[in-house]
């Protein structure tokens, strides 16, 4: 048998060429990767948005100044504190009609220059505050500040997104909406606390001289910004047609208007009831934020998983604060605490009540969060108004339970939906 042998012969490359194509791949992979980079945001622009948080710091502060000043307001003025309650309730009430409807009014005028009026329209409707001789005049100061608030609210957020390309929006949302959280912590203590010590006039003379300084941020930092689109009532009106969207409302409003019946009303209740001095308020106000921050936060981690049952935590952890408060909260060491729970509690409600209303309509979001945003502010001025009927014909510890009842109201609506 003959054998046969095969052989290999090397294959022969040109070695010369593969350091050029190396390089020529390299380079046309960095080329990808400095297309492929996030458009770098200007340093000016975050300045701009910045300018925009501020704004939002100021008006959220100054929509629940007079939560902590209402003993005051009402010795001075000689009314009632449940009737200096209306001091939230009239902003609230005027800010729910001016959020769906400002857009539409305005049109295609320029969104900067409507927000720097918005703020000057603040500043102006402090100092007349600060100089009202009596209740008439300070409510019609406090009918302006709704305006501000209603019309403030629902442009802030599309202008902070057309501050800065897409990539930086939801940086550039969180940051805005990141001066209520503030105004929680630092803005509504600190005015407290101001007018504690001096006089609540020179507390809202405070918060008209942050307002300058911020209208003056504003003209600096932002550019022109017309109106690419006029707003239309008719997508109000689908959204509220979607279950889902009606759902989320629902929940906000029992929510926001039982905490408000009682929170509207802290001051006498850690003073009355839980027998803390007046001037300890200011500070527990600041604690109580605190507590809000951890339960945004919290409400956060948990919203990622269970939507349903993280609303459904807050509302009833809520709802027993609230309850338990005529009971436990009877002394100084248990109405702190409370406080604290309160604080917590309330902190998960508007990411939480927001999160539900975007996946709700994530094709509508705008639309979606101007309707929830209208509500959340009625449901603040209904229930002042209805805590200073309460606390004006029953008594204190009545808002309580009243504002208890109310938020359980949210628990009985989620429950029965479906999905999220």
């Amino acid at each position: 048998m003959a054998s046969t042998r095969t052989t290999s012969e090397p294959v022969q490359t040109d070695q010369t060429t593969e350091p050029v194509q190396t390089a020529q791949a390299a380079a046309q992979a960095a080329g990808r990767a400095v297309a492929d980079a996030p458009e770098k945001v200007p340093l000016r622009r975050w300045l701009g948005v910045g300018a925009v948080a501020s704004g939002t710091f100021a008006m959220v502060t100054l929509e629940q100044l007079p939560v902590g000043l209402l003993s005051s307001v009402g010795s001075d003025l000689h009314v009632s504190e449940g009737t200096a309650g209306l001091m939230v309730t009239v902003p609230g009430l005027v800010a729910s009609a001016a959020a769906p409807l400002l857009p539409v009014a305005i049109r295609r005028l320029d969104r900067r220059h409507v927000l720097i009026g918005l703020i000057s329209l603040m500043v102006a409707a402090n100092l007349l505050t600060a100089l009202a001789p009596n209740f008439g005049t300070l409510l019609a100061a406090r009918f302006l500040v709704g305006i501000g608030i209603g019309g403030f609210w629902a442009m802030a957020a599309g202008i902070a997104v057309r501050l800065v390309p897409s990539h930086a929006v939801p940086k550039a949302t969180a940051l805005t909406f990141g001066g209520a959280t503030a105004a929680n912590v630092l803005g509504i203590p600190a005015g407290t606390l101001i007018g504690s010590v001096t006089d609540w006039r020179i507390a809202f003379v405070s918060v008209a001289v942050l307002g300058l300084l911020i209208v003056g941020a504003l003209v600096a930092l932002l550019p022109s910004l017309p109106a690419d689109n006029a707003v239309r009532l008719r997508a109000l009106g689908e959204q509220l047609r979607v279950p889902a969207v009606r759902t989320g409302i629902l929940a906000t409003f029992f929510l926001v208007s039982g905490n408000f019946a009682a929170f509207t009303f802290v001051n006498p209740l850690l003073r009355d009831l839980s027998g803390l001095p007046g001037k300890s308020v200011g500070g527990l106000l600041l604690l109580f934020g605190a507590a809000g921050i951890a339960g945004n936060f919290l409400a956060g981690m948990l919203l990622s998983r269970d939507v349903r049952r993280t609303i459904m935590t807050v509302s009833l952890t809520l709802a027993a604060v609230l309850a338990l408060f005529p009971l436990l909260g009877a002394k100084p060491v248990g109405g702190v605490a409370l406080l604290v729970l309160w604080g917590l509690a309330f902190g998960g409600i508007p990411v939480s009540v927001q999160t539900w209303i975007l996946r709700s309509a994530p094709d509508a979001a705008e639309a979606a969060t101007a309707l929830n945003t209208a509500l959340f502010n009625l449901a603040i001025a209904l229930g002042a108004l209805f805590g200073g009927l309460v606390v004006d014909h029953l008594a204190l510890r009545g808002v309580l339970w009243l504002g208890a009842v109310l938020i359980l109201g949210t628990s009985a609506a989620i429950y029965r939906a479906r999905g999220n």
